[in-house]
């Protein structure tokens, strides 16, 4: 093979993935329920820190994140108090802490796909940004706060209740998923929230595998696999469920019936 026809270095697949072109904001718009009036609040509401420019913090979402996160949890616990006049503060309280918490947000983003609009640096695209928990669960906030100020606390409680579910009697939001599932039993029985760590990092680079654990205060340690430490999270967060028979016939105060 002379020195032409050696093939010229291809990008890998994590910088192909990053030069496709971006979805249209009426995508997001239309997962998320709801059409901006003014068109410079949603690209605002996505934009990391990262990639701000000389505008720094001011130019990212986060002025819109704190704005959202209280217009967040004055919607839910307005939809808490009407929706179980019976509860008292304590249960309420729960009910708010987790409907509210950052793995939440994050499912409710997820489940808009959030994650190819973001404007990210190129180091956090490098990183995992689009797929980054706190990423996610901060643009969730922020793009509440965006629609607040676009058309007020109304337009954006009806998206709350319609993502977060708040009045349910499960309080199960929309992308609710095994994690927030487990993390849930815990906090109604007072207990740590649920640690979970890589204890086994296999397979090439371009394929990892990892072997998760999650550890509950009490009981014993769940295992998951998967392709990313989330999809393997999950799966340890599911077995656990399984195995101790969470779910399904709880109570109102996280008893099981």
């Amino acid at each position: 093979m002379t020195t032409d026809d050696v093939p010229e270095d291809r990008p890998s697949s994590r910088v192909r993935r990053a030069q496709r072109p971006r979805p249209g904001l009426d995508v997001l718009e239309a997962r998320i329920g709801y059409r901006f009036a003014d068109q410079t609040l949603l690209p605002l509401a996505l934009t990391h820190v990262s990639k701000a420019g000389v505008s720094g913090r001011v130019g990212s979402y986060q002025r819109l994140e704190f704005l959202g996160d209280r217009v967040l949890g004055l919607a839910v616990a307005e939809s808490l108090y009407a929706a179980f006049p019976d509860a008292e503060e304590g249960e309420l309280s729960r009910r708010l802490a987790g409907l509210v918490r950052r793995e939440t947000c994050a499912a409710v983003a997820e489940a808009w796909e959030v994650g190819p609009h973001l404007n990210l640096g190129p180091g956090e695209v490098q990183t995992g940004g689009r797929r980054n928990q706190t990423i996610l669960a901060d643009v969730c906030e922020a793009i509440l706060g965006a629609v607040f100020l676009d058309a007020g606390y109304a337009a954006t409680k009806a998206i709350v209740q319609a993502a977060f579910r708040p009045g349910e009697e499960t309080g199960a939001p929309r992308g609710r998923d095994a994690k927030s599932s487990l993390q849930e039993w815990a906090m109604a029985r007072s207990l740590p929230i649920p640690v979970y760590e890589v204890v086994e990092r296999s397979g090439p680079d371009h394929a990892p595998v990892f072997r998760i654990a999650v550890r509950v205060e009490g009981i014993e340690p769940g295992y998951g696999e998967g392709s990313s430490k989330r999809v393997a999270e999950q799966e340890a967060a599911r077995g656990v469920l399984a195995r101790e028979g969470i779910g399904g016939t709880q109570g109102q105060d996280g008893t099981r019936g």
